[in-house]
This record gives structure tokens, C-alpha cells and sequence, in this order.
């Protein structure tokens, strides 16, 4: 009975949805407040309906209702409890049923918090965040029920796969769909502000914050996701350039460009036609990931679904949106054609030339993922493209952007001199030079560890000198500004360590017996043999190794070669880590006797990767709050 509660709900949800979409717009419309007042009750009884599915799916995975299809393919009565709880989105229906639940949050947040917009605009921006929880929830009904019963219940479910059972799962989807799904908000703000026709300053100011919030939980997705790729694959990696890795950068990218953009159009008027591009384009990407994800036409661990009815559901829903909006941009394209004019030298221009640059970035991570999927399509070959095309793309790209981003601060707005900026910081380039020479005789010869610990000297000074340049004039230290001094620098720390533990690192894959010993970058590995190991829900060996530093023991590791019921090997490796480096092994497979193959690595600086991460998301936060984005908007 409990199952059939949670399935009607989603029907009681998708009722509400439609309702949110018709009778608040008949409200505006009609220009009837009390209809268009409904926007708000109507957000929350799909929320609560939502909710209510979304639990009782839940209880079912706890409580082993294998009568459920969904629950009976994703679990057994051997999963701990906390993979239970995380197996409500390990697969494709459950996943799908977090996605409307996050929309849902996000649309009572929106509700919530913007007492200061007028509440015809909020109405409007409600009813917008409808339509697109009504495609989500016919999506979801139509093609993905998540409480599917079968005839006949086995006593024992298949089981998790094995890659998900893990920690990972329990707060990396979460942390990814609210970024990826709270892209939708700056969607829903500026498509209400086309039909308005009512696009000024005050309405792109409050837009930024929603912008920056599911920016900085986006960004703690994507770090979340490559560390628990780092430690759980075996591997050592921390980003694969996989298709679905990219279907979350993708909108990380625009959704960066987004910002800055909103900055230039709230300050200065300038830019509006880019700022609703971008707007557009950061949602669009977000469902065109949800295409990838879930309509099977791409092999991934991330893939979850091989249906092409849902595909095809997606991607006439991805034609909708994209062209709904693209048609509705058009139509409004005087309104936003009112920019003020800007030098070529000024602090709008270095803004634009960045978002060019973060622009052209995605298209070639785009280009990188769905052309291997266009020539699989029309029957002309099957290719791969990997790790070497995107770093001889991407790389050169970005390289250039992140300059930009350290000079661009610097810069004023309206019209600047070119000369004054190269006085103002010529000492300070001068400093960072004797460094990096300093550098280069002490650490290392590698031009590109050399060039990101430039760029990292150089966001310090950014930093610090911008800091100073704010204590001198007595200005107000806005969260704002603070924000961005840590997500700049937190991007400097990104660079350095991601750039230290690929060019720096060490890989070996070693042959080792019972007591032998191998040293690398002055550590030495001592293998102490295997032992049989089981646990509730698998069995498999584990590895011993101690660790020396000068004949000192640092730290023992135990890497694991798993076997699960399923019958799917899995490793797990142990790593030692520091802030300074990762000590990383993992077990490979018996080579008879007391032999073992055996993968060491050793990570300079890996963990800043993460930390500088974290530090974007910081820094995002922080200027999501400042308070000039809660003074009232006027209608």
C-alpha cells in the first residue's frame, strides 16, 4: 500500500505542476492577482507531494521491499544501511526522482527568499520553474517509475553495483544535482524577464546570487566526484575527460562565464544580449547532460539508462527548452539591445574576452564528447577521443583565460591605460620573475610546474595587493570582493597542484614478494604479503605494505582486491595522505606464489587540486551573500 502512496503522489505532484503553470499565468495574463498568487501554495504542495514520493522510495529500499523493481535491481538485505539510503539515486529512476525533488527545493527556496522582488515578477518566475518540474515529472511517469512493482518478489535482490558502494554516493549526486538543477533558477529569472520585457540592473542583480550558489554547489559536485574517482577506481586519477565528467564542466564553464557577465550587466548595462545567452545556455547544457546520462548513447560508469524511448523523451524536451527560449530571445532582442559603449582597453573588455574564452573552452569539450557520438550515429566509424585531445584543446585555451582573470581586477572600468596597469604592477612581475628563477634552480626544470607556481605567486600578490589598494582608499570590504579574492585564488591552488601532481608524479607497476622492497621519490615500500578478507557484503584479499622514510616507518597500507556478489572485482586503495603529497597503492592480481602485482604512486600536491576547489565554492558563497543583493527591487 506504502508503494502505491509514493506513486500517487508523483501523480498529485505532476497535478500540481500543471496547475502551477496554468493558473498563475491565467493570473498575469488576466492580470488577476488572486490567481496569480496561487504560484506560491502551488510550489509547495508539489514540493510536499514530491517529498513524500521521495521517502517512501526510500523506506522501501530500507525496509528490503523487493516487490519493487527499481528496489529489487539496486539492492539486497546484505547492503549496509547507509547504501540503502543512498541507493534511492544509484540508477536511473531513483536518480531522476532526486532531480524533481532538488527542482522542488530549489523552487520553495526561490519562494522563500525573494521577498525582494515584486511579487508579479516571483509569480512568474515560479510558474517558469513549473513547467520545467511538469517535463521532469511526465519524464519520470511516463517513462521512469521508480515504484514499478513485479508479480512475483525474489527473496533476495541483485545488488548495488559495486563502483557505488561507497560514501561517494551519498553525497556526491546531492551536492552535483544541486548545481546541476539550481541552474535553473538564473534560467527561470531571465526567461520571466524576457516575457516581462523588463531586463535592467536590479533584476540582473538578484539574479547573480542563484547564479553563484548553484555555481559554488556545482563546483563541489565536480571535486567531490574526482576525489572519489582518485581513491575508489585504483587508478590514481583524478579527472578521465569521461563524457558524463564533461556533461557537468560543461555547464561549470558557462555557468563561470554566467557571473562575470552579470557583473558587467548589473554594473555597467553592457552585455545583456550574453548574459540571457549564457543563462540559456548554463540550463541547456545541465539537460543535455541529462540526454547523455540517460538515453544510452554513450558507454560510461556514470550511464544509467539504455531505453530509447527516454532518450528520445529528453531530447524532444531539450528541443523545447532550447528552442522555446532561443525563439523567446529573439523576440525580445530590441530590449536587450540597449548597451552602453565600452573602450577597448577597460575592465568590460577583459571581462568579455574571458567569457570568449570559457565559451570556446566548453565548445571544445563538446566537440571532444558528442563528435565520437555524431559519426557513431550516421554509421561513419567509431572513434575515441581521449586524454590528448583535450589537453592539446582545453589547456591552450584556458591558459590564456586564467591570465585574464589575474590581470582583469586590476583593470577599471569605462576606459583604462594600458601603460598604467604596467606601472602599477611592473615590480611585482619583476618579484615574481626572480621567483620562478629561484624556482628553477631549487625545485624544478618543468616549464609548466614553473609557470603555475608564477601564476600562484601571482594571485598571492593579486590578493595582497588588492587588499592593500582597499585599505588605502578606506573602501568597504564587501562580501563580494572577498568572495572573489578566494575563488581567484582558490583556482591559483587548483592550477599548482593539478599541474605538480601530473607533470611531478610517479606510477610504477611492480612485481613484489614477501619482504621485498621498492623505493620511490625517497619512500620505501615493503611488501608484507596478502591475507583473505570478508565482510557482509563481499570477500576478497588484503594487501600489506609498510612505508620507510630514513629507515622510519611513516605510515602501513592495506589496498583490497574486492569480490562482490555480483561477481564484479573491485579495488580499493590505500593512500597515506599529507598536504604535500599522496602515498597511493593499490593491488593488482596474484602472480602465483606469494607474488602480487602491485601499483604505487606518489601524488605531490594532489589534495590541493580539492582544497583549491573547495576555495572557488567559498569564495562563491561569499559573494552570494553580500548584502547589496537583498536590497528591494522595485516593480
Amino acid at each position: 500500500m506504502l508503494i502505491e502512496i509514493g506513486h500517487f503522489a508523483l501523480v498529485l505532484a505532476l497535478i500540481f505542476s500543471i496547475l502551477l503553470v496554468v493558473l498563475p499565468s491565467i493570473g498575469i495574463y488576466q492580470n488577476k492577482s488572486s490567481l496569480a498568487q496561487l504560484s506560491k501554495p502551488l510550489v509547495w504542495g508539489q514540493c510536499f507531494w514530491i517529498t513524500v514520493a521521495f521517502f517512501v522510495l526510500m523506506s522501501a529500499f530500507l525496509s528490503n521491499d523487493f516487490s519493487v523493481k527499481y528496489v529489487a535491481e539496486n539492492s539486497n538485505t546484505q547492503l549496509p544501511i547507509l547504501y540503502k539510503a543512498s541507493a534511492v539515486w544509484g540508477a536511473h529512476e531513483g536518480s531522476l526522482l532526486l532531480w524533481v525533488f532538488v527542482l522542488s527545493l530549489w523552487s520553495i527556496a526561490v519562494s522563500i527568499f525573494s521577498k525582494q522582488i515584486p511579487s508579479n515578477l516571483l509569480n512568474l518566475i515560479l510558474t517558469v520553474l513549473g513547467a520545467v518540474s511538469f517535463g521532469f515529472l511526465l519524464f519520470l511517469l511516463y517513462t521512469s517509475n521508480p515504484f514499478e512493482r513485479l508479480m512475483i518478489p525474489p527473496l533476495e535482490g541483485r545488488e548495488l553495483n559495486p563502483l557505488l558502494q561507497d560514501f561517494g554516493l551519498a553525497v556526491h549526486p546531492p551536492m552535483l544535482y544541486m548545481g546541476y538543477v539550481g541552474l535553473s533558477v538564473p534560467f527561470a529569472f531571465v526567461i520571466s524577464a524576457l516575457i516581462r520585457g523588463q531586463l535592467d540592473s536590479s533584476w540582473l542583480r538578484w539574479t547573480r546570487p542563484w547564479t553563484l550558489i548553484s555555481w559554488a554547489f556545482l563546483t563541489v559536485g565536480i571535486i567531490l566526484g574526482s576525489w572519489w574517482a582518485y581513491y575508489e577506481l585504483g587508478w590514481g586519477g583524478w579527472w578521465f575527460w569521461d563524457p558524463v565528467e564533461n556533461a557537468s564542466f560543461m555547464p561549470w564553464l558557462v555557468a563561470t562565464a554566467l557571473i562575470h557577465s552579470l557583473s558587467v550587466s548589473e554594473k555597467r548595462g553592457a552585455f545583456r544580449q550574453w548574459t540571457v545567452l549564457l543563462a540559456i545556455g548554463g540550463f541547456s547544457l545541465s539537460l543535455l547532460g541529462t540526454f547523455l546520462v540517460r538515453s544510452g548513447v554513450l558507454t560510461s560508469v556514470h550511464a544509467f539508462a539504455t531505453d530509447p524511448a527516454r532518450g528520445l523523451f529528453i531530447l524532444i524536451f531539450l528541443f523545447i527548452v532550447i528552442g522555446g527560449s532561443l525563439a523567446l530571445y529573439a523576440w525580445r532582442y530590441n530590449l536587450l539591445q540597449k548597451n552602453n559603449p565600452i573602450s577597448l582597453f577597460s575592465r568590460e573588455t577583459g571581462l568579455l574576452v574571458n567569457n570568449i574564452l570559457l565559451v570556446t573552452a566548453m565548445l571544445s569539450v563538446l566537440l571532444g564528447t558528442l563528435y565520437p557520438l555524431i559519426l557513431d550515429t550516421l554509421n561513419l566509424g567509431k572513434i575515441s577521443v581521449g586524454v590528448p585531445y583535450f589537453n592539446a584543446v582545453f589547456i591552450p585555451i584556458m591558459l590564456p583565460a586564467v591570465l585574464v582573470m589575474a590581470i582583469v581586477p586590476f583593470v577599471r572600468w569605462k576606459k583604462d591605460n594600458l601603460m598604467r596597469i604596467a606601472s602599477h604592477l611592473r615590480l611585482y612581475w619583476l618579484g615574481i620573475l626572480a621567483l620562478i628563477l629561484v624556482a628553477r634552480i631549487i625545485l624544478t626544470d618543468n616549464v609548466y610546474v614553473l609557470l603555475s607556481i608564477g601564476l600562484f605567486i601571482w594571485m598571492l600578490v593579486h590578493v595582497m595587493v588588492l587588499l592593500i589598494s582597499r585599505i588605502r582608499s578606506k573602501s568597504i570590504f564587501s562580501l563580494a570582493f572577498v568572495g572573489m579574492l578566494v575563488a581567484h585564488l582558490g583556482i591559483a591552488v587548483f592550477v599548482l597542484g593539478a599541474t605538480v601532481t601530473t607533470q611531478l608524479g610517479i606510477e610504477k607497476d611492480i612485481k613484489m614478494s614477501v619482504g621485498e622492497s621498492h623505493n620511490i621519490a625517497g619512500y620505501d615500500f615493503v611488501f608484507n604479503g596478502v591475507s583473505r578478507h570478508e565482510n557482509k557484503n563481499y570477500r576478497g584479499f588484503k594487501g600489506d605494505l609498510t612505508v620507510l622514510k630514513d629507515n622510519k616507518e611513516v605510515v602501513r597500507l592495506y589496498p583490497e582486491k574486492r569480490q562482490y556478489q555480483t561477481g564484479m572485482p573491485m579495488t580499493e586503495a590505500a593512500i597515506d595522505p599529507s598536504i604535500s603529497r599522496d602515498l597511493y597503492v593499490a593491488l593488482g592480481e596474484s602472480l602465483g606464489g606469494d607474488a602480487w602485482s602491485v601499483r604505487i604512486y606518489y601524488k605531490p600536491l594532489v589534495r590541493w587540486i580539492w582544497l583549491g576547489g573547495l576555495m572557488i565554492a567559498i569564495g562563491a558563497l561569499f559573494a552570494a551573500i553580500d548584502r547589496r543583493y537583498f536590497l528591494r527591487i522595485k516593480s
